[in-house]
């Protein structure tokens, strides 16, 4: 009766290997980390955030928990370091990771209403102020969200150097603000007279989702400039994770929209469609914006 028993626990484990498989990554992995960059405030993003990782921990079977971070910087140090597993990156902090050795790799990125995957950098100036085009804001203060944001500084210091103004001398001040919500109150408040920021479309951007929490009023702004189309931002997971750990992570992303949908619309409000699956390849062309801007930065420092 013992050896049939144990002939039975082996032919188990023999129909099973994905199972096997599954409990040796959960014993190294009992607790996966995940990390987005700031773009809005620390409250802001665990609001946002919060059902996902309940919903990832749920998928996954182990803890997932989310860690706020305080700047873009601090994202991919975390991922260097091997301290946070998953995370959601701007495409140019992505590149950043990538360029400077972060073994990390892009899975999944989001799909938007219309069915396309970018989104663009624009720059705000106040509904009262007099300034129509940037050739009206010389000597004034230019607001930039974070040095490793793409919409926020990397594909704005891009686009001023194709009309041949340098930031730096050209306004008076350039001030980085942290987040792209800061951004905006620093343009609120005058502390700005122009700031960068992420915009989808006029019912899409970070400014409607400052309106919807009551912060500020969409009246109040205006757009006097949109950069060319900007791939969306990436889920990243580290390269060394066993190779069932990342399936599961991407076939959790990929089912969440069906499995928890409220959970994934909260992370748009509602304004995405479904994930789509990604590799670097797709972000080689921010890998290059950020090396332009790099030398950009030396050429004119």
């Amino acid at each position: 009766m013992l050896e049939r028993r144990q002939f039975m626990v082996v032919a188990a484990a023999a129909l099973a290997p994905g199972a096997a498989l599954a409990q040796s990554w959960k014993a190294k992995y009992p607790e996966l980390v995940l990390a987005v960059v700031p773009a809005e405030n620390a409250s802001g993003v665990t609001e946002r955030y919060a059902p996902f990782v309940d919903y990832l921990s749920k998928e996954l079977g182990v803890k997932v928990t989310l860690r706020i971070a305080n700047d873009y910087a601090a994202v991919i140090e975390g991922q260097r370091s091997g301290n946070i597993h998953l995370a959601g990156y701007g495409p140019a902090s992505y590149a950043r990771a990538f360029i400077t050795g972060v073994h990390v790799e892009p899975f999944a990125t989001t799909v938007n209403a219309d069915g396309s995957v970018g989104y663009y950098s624009v720059f705000y100036v106040r509904a009262d102020s007099p300034y129509k085009s940037l050739d009206d804001l010389k000597g004034k203060n230019l607001g930039l969200v974070d040095p490793n944001s793409t919409s926020g500084n990397n594909m704005p210091r891009f686009a001023l150097n194709k009309m041949k103004i340098n930031p730096e001398t050209y306004f008076a001040k350039v001030i980085y603000t942290g987040s792209h919500e800061n951004a905006v109150i620093a343009l609120n408040q005058k502390t700005v007279d122009v700031a960068a920021n992420w915009f989808n479309s006029e019912t899409d951007s970070n400014l409607t989702r400052m309106v919807s929490k009551g912060m500020v009023k969409k009246e109040d702004f205006r757009i006097i400039f949109k950069s060319d189309l900007i791939a969306n931002s990436p889920y990243a997971y580290l390269k060394d994770l066993p190779d069932d750990l990342k399936a599961a992570i991407r076939k959790a992303f990929a089912e969440s929209p069906t499995k928890a949908k409220a959970a994934f619309d909260k992370l748009s409000d509602g304004k995405d469609r479904e994930f789509k699956t990604v590799d670097h390849k797709f972000y080689e062309p921010v890998v290059e914006l950020v090396k332009f801007v790099d030398q950009l930065r030396k050429t004119k420092s």
